[in-house]
């Protein structure tokens, strides 16, 4: 009897907690329909993704391994990748891998080729897919100006700083100095006080990287004598970039053997560096590192390829109107340089060396006119240009005009030419 009573009284403390549960635990409302299909949040929505660079001398297979990626699915993604090339591929390159949060798998592999360009491989049901994806790029023009103080580097350095950074600025002063290369020799015509201004092109990356694009305008005022450079696409004159007057800026001749040029010597009398005699120095010596390639000035055909006493090995072109270059101390000829070969303006000839009497690498270069040396930063300089055609001057006219008044305004900053 008093087992029945005590399982009894059990039974009613349980079933009055039940009853008090019910009544403060709130009611579920039925979910309406289609709730279940809704997007998941974006935290378990986004892909986990890891980004590494290639090792020097490392394979893309060594670097997905790090990542966790498998050689057999390593070798998969990659076999959709059409577009690579596997001998072009730069050390430091990013690699990016993104796998669902719950998936041991990678769902993309993305190749970083350059700063524009994507190769994104996709694992899909059938298989791996590749995408080469080129990013474009946002241009917009920049209005430079500055005055020579030293060097046209540290001046461009000064003038374009927040507009272009530091390797865009060296850039554009090499720019600068190919496009006057026929005119103005930068490393020995250029004058304290010289003043510049150019309309540049500036190009944005969607990362951010900026470059540097055409050169669409630009003035130089060298010691006192003023050169337009207008950029201008002509059907039947070469070169790119023409003068106020409408000739080109492409003439007969280089104003110097070597692209990226220092002087150690100037025509004129000198203290001989090893015979330590006064003589006279009948060139121009430009100092640069052994195997810099040495350029044809002008079209030519070489007299002379050899061995010259104390010149050491020498090359000598022959040019229109009576003129002869002679390039000196070479450590070699390029291929094919002999007698009769016909070169072009431009074209590399022979490399810089340190043959014959010379105490360091540098090129020795004479210009001849009928026989007799003349100074080459006069003999050079020569303004007579191809003029555009009358049927091309309407055109060049007005571009030319609407340049040069975006140019008398340098402070512009940025301006709106796209």
């Amino acid at each position: 009897m008093k087992t029945w009573v005590l399982r009894s009284a059990s039974y009613a403390v349980v079933a009055m907690l039940a009853a008090a549960a019910l009544r403060v635990t709130p009611r579920i409302e039925p979910a309406p329909p289609g709730r279940l299909l809704q997007q998941p949040s974006p935290a378990v929505a986004a892909l986990r993704q890891r980004t590494d660079t290639l090792g020097r001398g490392e394979s893309l297979y060594d670097l997905l391994a790090r990542g966790g990626v498998s050689e057999i699915v390593a070798r998969e993604a990659l076999n959709a990748a059409k577009a690579l090339d596997p001998r072009r591929i730069p050390a430091g390159m990013a690699v990016t891998v993104k796998s669902e949060p719950a998936d041991s798998l990678p769902a993309e592999i993305v190749l970083h080729l350059a700063v524009d360009r994507l190769l994104t491989l996709k694992r899909t049901g059938a298989g791996w897919t590749g995408t080469d994806e080129r990013l474009p790029w946002a241009t917009d023009t920049v209005a430079v100006a500055g005055r020579v103080a030293s060097t046209l580097y540290e001046a461009l350095d000064s003038a374009a700083t927040g507009l272009l950074p530091p390797r865009a600025r060296a850039e554009l002063a090499w720019t600068l100095a190919d496009i006057y290369e026929y005119r103005i020799d930068m490393s020995r015509d250029l004058r304290e006080g010289d003043r510049f201004r150019a309309l540049v092109e500036r190009e944005r990356s969607p990362n951010g990287l900026v470059r540097l694009g055409k050169v669409v305008a630009a003035s130089f005022d060298n010691d006192g004598a003023e050169v337009s450079a207008i950029r201008f696409a002509s059907g039947r004159v070469g070169g790119e970039y023409f003068d106020a007057t409408g000739r080109s800026l492409r003439a007969p001749f280089l104003r110097a053997p070597l692209s990226f040029r220092r002087i150690s010597s100037v025509f004129g009398m000198r203290t001989h560096p090893i015979l330590g005699v006064r003589r006279a120095h009948k060139g121009t010596d430009y100092a640069a590192g052994s195997g810099t390639p040495v350029r044809a000035v002008g079209d030519g055909v070489v007299v002379f390829a050899g061995r010259r006493g104390g010149y050491g090995n020498v090359l000598e072109i022959r040019h229109r109107n009576g003129y002869l270059t002679r390039h000196a101390h070479l450590r070699g000829f390029a291929p094919g340089m002999r007698p009769g070969r016909r070169v072009g303006i431009g074209e590399t000839v022979a490399y810089v060396g340190t043959t014959g009497l010379s105490t360091a690498p540098h090129l020795h270069f004479e210009v001849l006119v009928g026989g007799v040396q003349r100074d080459p930063r006069v003999a050079l300089r020569i303004k007579g240009g191809e003029p555009i055609p009358a049927g091309e001057r309407p055109s060049f006219d007005q571009l030319r005009d609407r340049m040069i008044a975006l140019l008398d305004h340098p402070d512009a900053g940025r301006l709106a030419l796209r």
